[in-house]
């Protein structure tokens, strides 16, 4: 009998695969997320210490709108198709199930944003050595965001326009982590402690690591039956 482990991580590379398959949501999310971000200049003048200030808001939030454009199709296309039936039949309990679909997520879609986000920042007018700190905070919170993401998208599986629904629900869960994440690298670039807030941010980071995936398995579990 396979073991919890290997079955987790083989419906994880399944789904790396299905996403290979089609890239074109990477692909999308990214671009959104380069494009958004170049808009900002042309919005705001060319001030390169007006848009140094607010760099970090504009890659936070910019990152925060592409985490959202692959959310409707995490649960909803094997719902469709009856893969989700099957899946709840493999062997791993559902929180377990929609955790490892969430790390694909991540991986598939946080992980590109924030390969994207340092020529963005640059772009921008950020410092380079203001960069780790944007990259780390970037870190925990795009895995913030594919928990929060996950679980509002399985919450939402069968319901009427979930699709509209659900950035209604993702973008006030996800505004703490927009805080902390951009309010560290304003404290670096105004030569402040930045550390409390990355702090707050793991810790929002490990609440949601238990509590989203049960969320998401209950909805699973409702959408199924």
């Amino acid at each position: 009998m396979t073991a919890p482990g290997a079955r987790f991580a083989a419906l994880v590379a399944r789904d790396l695969r299905l996403a290979l398959r089609h890239g074109a949501d990477t692909l999308g999310a990214v671009l959104f997320f380069l494009l958004a971000g170049s808009l900002f200049p042309l919005a705001l003048g060319p001030s390169p210490e007006l848009l140094r200030r607010m760099a970090p808001g504009i890659v936070w939030v910019c990152a925060l709108l592409a985490a959202l454009l692959p959310l409707d199709r995490l649960f909803g296309a094997e719902l469709e198709d009856g893969a989700l039936d099957q899946l709840m039949l493999c062997g791993l309990p559902a929180p377990a199930i929609a955790l490892a679909k969430m790390a694909a997520h991540w991986v598939t879609t946080g992980l590109p944003l924030l390969l994207a986000a340092a020529p963005l920042a640059l772009m921008l007018g950020m410092r380079i050595a203001v960069l780790p700190v944007l990259l780390a905070g970037l870190g925990l919170g795009t895995l913030v965001l594919s928990l929060i993401g996950g679980m509002t998208a399985a919450i939402v599986l069968g319901a009427r326009r979930g699709g509209v629904l659900l950035p209604l629900l993702v973008l006030p869960l996800a505004t703490p982590a927009l805080i902390f994440g951009a309010a560290a690298v304003d404290a670096v670039q105004a030569g402040l402690d930045w550390r409390p807030d990355l702090l707050l941010l793991a810790a929002f980071l490990a609440g949601g690591l238990p509590l989203c995936p049960l969320a998401a398995g209950a909805g699973l579990r409702a959408a199924v039956e």
